[in-house]
C-alpha cells in the first residue's frame, strides 16, 4: 500500500528534533511538506531534512491536496484552532500534547472530527513503547491482582523565561506539560475517570506557572497519586521518571516509563505473591526503540485501516477535566468531584 503523505505544521523543536528524524524509520509514512510562518525557515528546514515541498503559511499547507495527515507541534494555545482547520480541510491530525487547555476545547475538536469524518489523536509517544503493551498484558492477566494504587513522578527543569512552558497564557506549567503524561498513565491502569480529586500547587512567583503540583485521584476502590515538577529533577537536559502500580496480589514498576528524549533501554519489574520487600520476581527488559517512529508508523497504519491500537480524543477529554478540577481544588483547598 502507498505510504501516508504527511505534512508538518510549524518548525517547533519537537518537530525538528524528534518527529521529523523519526519519519525515516516509518515505512507506512512519507514526509512531503512543511510549513512555517516564515518562508525562509520553512525552506531551511525542508532542505535540512530533504522535504520536497515547503510553505510560508499554515493555510497553504492545509490546503495542499497531496497531504493526507498533519502533525501539529504548535504552542499549546494554538492546537485547537489549527487542528480544527486541518480536520475541516479533510486532513487527519496528530496533535502534540497537551491536546487542549480546556475540556470545552476538546469538545470542539470532537465536533470537528465527527463532521469531517477524519481522525485526530493526541501525540503521546510513550504509549507506543512496547513496555506499555506488556504493562497492559500484566494488568489484564491478573499477574498482580486488581490495581489498588498508582504512583507517578515526572520532573524536569525548565528555567528559560522564553520557553513557552513558562508562559501561563500559552498553556505552560507542570500540570499541562507533565501532568498530562501521569494522568494518562493513571487512566491506562484504571480505565475510567476518578470520582474526585485534590491537589496542592506551588507557583513560580515570576512566571506564575505551577512549578510543582501534587495530586490524589480517588477512584473509589483504588487511588492514584502523582507529583510533577517543572523546576525539579536533573540539572542536565533530562527527566526524572517513576511509575508503579500496587496490586491486590503484587506490584509492578518501571525505570523509564514516559517520554524518551533519546532511545534508551528500560525495564518493567514485577513482584508477585512470592516477592519480598521491593525485590522483583520477574524483570521484562526492552531494547532501545524510537517511540516517535513507532507512533507515526502506528498512526499511519491506522489511517490505512489496519488493526493497530488507537486512542480517541475522548481520553484527552477526561484528562482535561481532571486538570481543570485539580486547578480548582488547589485554589479552594478542597476535593473536587468529577461528573460521571
Amino acid at each position: 500500500m502507498n505510504p501516508v503523505r504527511w505534512g508538518v505544521l510549524g518548525v517547533a523543536a519537537i518537530a525538528t528534533s524528534r518527529f521529523m528524524p523519526a519519519m525515516n524509520g516509518a515505512s507506512s509514512a512519507r514526509l512531503v511538506a512543511i510549513a512555517s510562518r516564515s518562508l525562509d525557515k520553512a525552506k531551511a528546514v525542508a532542505q535540512e531534512f530533504g522535504v520536497p515541498r515547503y510553505f510560508g503559511s499554515y493555510e497553504e499547507l492545509i490546503a495542499d491536496p497531496e497531504i493526507d495527515a498533519l502533525y501539529v507541534p504548535l504552542p499549546n494555545h494554538l492546537h485547537v484552532e489549527w487542528s480544527v482547520r486541518a480536520l475541516d480541510a479533510g486532513k487527519h491530525v496528530l496533535c502534540e500534547k497537551p491536546l487542549c487547555l480546556s475540556a470545552n476545547d476538546v469538545l470542539a475538536l470532537i465536533a470537528a472530527r465527527d463532521r469531517s469524518g477524519r481522525y485526530i489523536e493526541e501525540a503521546f509517544s510513550y504509549r507506543n513503547h512496547p513496555q506499555w503493551a506488556k504493562i497492559a498484558e500484566l494488568l489484564s492477566s491478573g499477574a498482580i491482582g486488581a490495581p489498588r494504587a498508582v504512583q507517578c513522578t515526572l520532573a524536569k527543569r525548565f528555567l528559560d523565561p522564553n520557553d513557552i512552558r513558562n508562559n501561563p497564557d500559552q498553556g505552560g506549567g507542570a500540570l499541562y506539560d507533565l501532568g498530562s503524561y501521569t494522568i494518562s498513565a493513571c487512566s491506562a491502569v484504571f480505565r475510567r475517570a476518578p470520582k474526585r480529586v485534590i491537589a496542592a500547587i506551588d507557583r513560580d512567583p515570576v512566571f506564575r506557572i505551577d512549578r510543582l503540583s501534587t495530586a490524589v485521584l480517588d477512584f473509589g476502590d483504588g487511588h492514584a497519586s502523582f507529583t510533577v515538577g517543572s523546576q525539579s529533577g536533573p540539572s542536565a537536559w533530562a527527566t526524572h521518571q517513576q511509575f508503579s502500580v500496587l496490586g491486590a496480589n503484587g506490584w509492578l514498576r518501571c525505570d523509564f516509563p514516559y517520554a524518551h528524549g533519546q532511545p534508551s533501554p528500560c525495564h518493567v519489574y514485577v513482584g508477585d505473591h512470592t516477592s519480598h520487600g521491593a525485590f522483583e520476581t520477574m524483570t521484562y527488559s526492552f531494547d532501545p526503540v524510537n517511540q516517535y517512529t513507532l507512533q507515526v508508523e502506528r498512526f499511519s497504519r491506522h489511517l490505512r485501516g489496519e488493526a493497530v491500537p488507537s486512542w480517541p480524543i475522548e481520553d484527552s477529554l477526561r484528562t482535561l477535566r481532571i486538570i481543570e478540577a485539580l486547578f480548582t481544588s488547589a485554589a479552594s483547598g478542597q476535593w473536587q468531584c468529577l461528573a460521571g
